[in-house]
């Protein structure tokens, strides 16, 4: 699922090896992947893998420089303790609008599913070398950005938004594979469909790429089961709809009705959003799914005389639902799978996340909340500010004078009542700071959603590392009664979590990977106006606890 910005008539984007979605990559767990990447286009790039490994981590200023038109760069990783669906993704400047993939890891041969073996998968990994057991561990892929004339769109759309200080304009569609679906004018034919069998079982490999949007998904008349989140299993859960933000993957196992129906199905998904109006894409994106005719199985993809019937999805608003659905999300917790939530804390930290403003410059209208401000966005009231050298070069060589300060806070400076009334100077500080950490710490982070210029969700994604949810709740996080209803047994794990609109969440996890790690809302528009921070975790006293030096092709700024 993504955001287009224009949806009829003749717009060129950017692509990975002319495709879009970009190619996607299949890889068992243990094996190491190595890509390749060349940058044939006219603007930089950098891509980020999910994965543990810093140097090919991807965000451009944090862990590396951006790969320069004409340069290239080999992102070379080991893939530990993950299986599932991840996905890579471009990670600068918006360009991820297009410039994105699946990331397909298969369990370690022998290794079967901890829940009944699908028939198909879709994105549909059988018959590829990798999936038939072959003992291949390295993958290579040239990856060519092709420029073409979407990317001046994208870039009027980020840099109209930065000028003005307003938000960026609203796609026109969200699409499912590309595709935009039938419920758009003049993109009937553009529409991804599904073609099932009675009574077989299918897994779904659903990711939400999508640039500022949280999305409800469901299929007509079909139940959905959850069995893993952010390549993490979960203790399997059965729904007619569930919610997925953006940078969030999930696995779900669709049954097909036992008997052809003589019928088909939209599949669709539709924005969740608390913000105001005419600020998302408040659309219904749609595919089809179709059975086939058990006696005519070559038969045409498509009978348009069949019922086609749609899901009802949740109000646009509906937080109750996103509260209920995430709450049901649990780790397997098994000997095998174990929920390695750390029972001790080390460091604690309270963090606030939500919207701001800053004063519009001398001489310049702005369209933010008025015509004297622009929009901005922080963590602890720090808006984020990208240095020009890469943070994680910047630190392993000493020569971080200048670059960041060791100093973000670790609490509100000024504590409020962050979801009731808001302060009256709304404005926050700029900065490049880092929270500094040893090696080992066991953490534990609340995040606090505010209601400065309004209440919503914001999903934030550690680069790194997996963390445990431990807790959620609605209101201001309460220090003293909330961690006595902490979940330490079997806590949903996972990279990318949802800090509820007018709330809060808690989650925990073990600095153990040494090196610099973004954490960000993967609404792109906030992460622009600056919410975002970095974690610098120092290396340790033993030989694998240290940070590797940079490979010789790393990009210079």
């Amino acid at each position: 699922m993504a955001n287009v910005t224009r949806l009829c008539g003749t717009k060129s984007i950017v692509t990975v090896n002319g495709q879009f979605p970009g190619p996607e990559l299949v890889a068992r767990e243990g094996d190491r992947v190595v890509v390749r990447v060349t940058n044939f286009a006219q603007h930089n790039i950098s891509l980020h893998w999910l994965l543990r490994t810093g140097w090919a981590d991807g965000p451009a200023y944090i862990t590396q420089c951006p790969i320069q038109t004409g340069q290239s760069y080999v992102y070379n990783f080991t893939i530990t303790g993950q299986r599932g669906t991840l996905w890579w993704h471009a990670h600068i400047s918006w360009l991820r609008a297009t410039v994105y993939g699946a990331l397909v890891i298969l369990p370690k041969l022998g290794v079967p599913y901890p829940f009944p073996a699908p028939y198909k998968e879709q994105p549909d990994v059988n018959g590829r070398s990798n999936a038939k057991g072959e003992t291949k561990k390295t993958i290579a892929l040239l990856l060519l950005l092709l420029v073409l004339t979407f990317v001046r769109a994208r870039a009027v759309v980020v840099k109209q938004a930065l000028q003005t200080g307003g938000g960026p304009n609203v796609s026109d569609a969200h699409t499912i594979n590309g595709l935009p679906g039938p419920l758009y004018n003049c993109s009937a034919k553009d529409t991804y469909k599904l073609k099932v069998k009675p009574g077989k079982t299918y897994m779904l490999r659903l990711i939400n790429a999508a640039l500022n949007d949280e999305l409800f998904f469901s299929i007509a008349e079909h139940s959905l089961t959850i069995v893993e989140v952010d390549a993490v299993y979960v203790k399997p859960f059965t729904v007619d709809t569930l919610i997925i933000a953006p940078g969030q993957t999930t696995n779900v196992l669709l049954t097909a009705k036992p008997h052809y129906p003589g019928a088909n199905y939209y599949m669709s998904a539709a924005p969740y959003s608390t913000a105001r109006p005419a600020t998302f894409d408040n659309t219904t994106v749609a595919g089809i799914l179709e059975y086939e005719y058990p006696d005519f199985p070559s038969a045409p993809s498509f009978n348009k005389d069949l019922p086609l019937y749609k899901p009802t999805l949740p109000a646009l608003n509906d937080t109750n639902f996103v509260g209920n659905f995430t709450a049901k999300l649990r780790s397997l917790a098994t000997s095998e799978y174990p929920a390695a939530v750390p029972k001790t804390v080390d460091k604690r930290f309270f963090f606030t996340v939500g919207l701001g403003t800053h004063p519009c410059p001398a001489n310049t209208t702005c369209q933010g909340p008025t015509n004297t401000t622009q929009f901005a966005a922080s963590v602890n009231n720090v808006s984020f500010v990208l240095p020009t050298k890469a943070l994680l070069h910047s630190h392993f060589t000493g020569l971080s004078s200048g670059v960041y300060e060791p100093d973000f806070p670790v609490s509100p400076l000024t504590p409020f009542n962050y979801t009731g009334t808001p302060p009256n100077n709304t404005n926050v500080s700029n900065g490049t700071k880092l929270v500094v950490i040893p090696y080992g710490t066991s953490v534990e982070l609340v995040m606090q959603g505010t209601s400065i210029l309004g209440i919503e969700s914001h999903p934030l994604h550690l680069h790194g590392f997996n963390f445990f949810v431990v807790g959620q709740g609605y209101g201001n996080y309460d220090a003293v009664n909330d961690p006595a209803k902490f979940n330490l047994v079997d806590p949903v794990e996972r990279n990318t979590v949802g800090v509820p609109a007018g709330g809060w969440v808690a989650i925990r996890f073990l600095a153990d990977n040494p090196g610099v790690w973004f954490m960000h809302c993967h609404l792109e528009a906030h992460t622009t106006w600056g919410l975002r921070m970095a974690w610098l975790v120092l290396d340790g006293s033993l030989p694998h606890q240290k940070l590797l030096p940079p490979p010789s092709d790393l990009p210079k700024c």
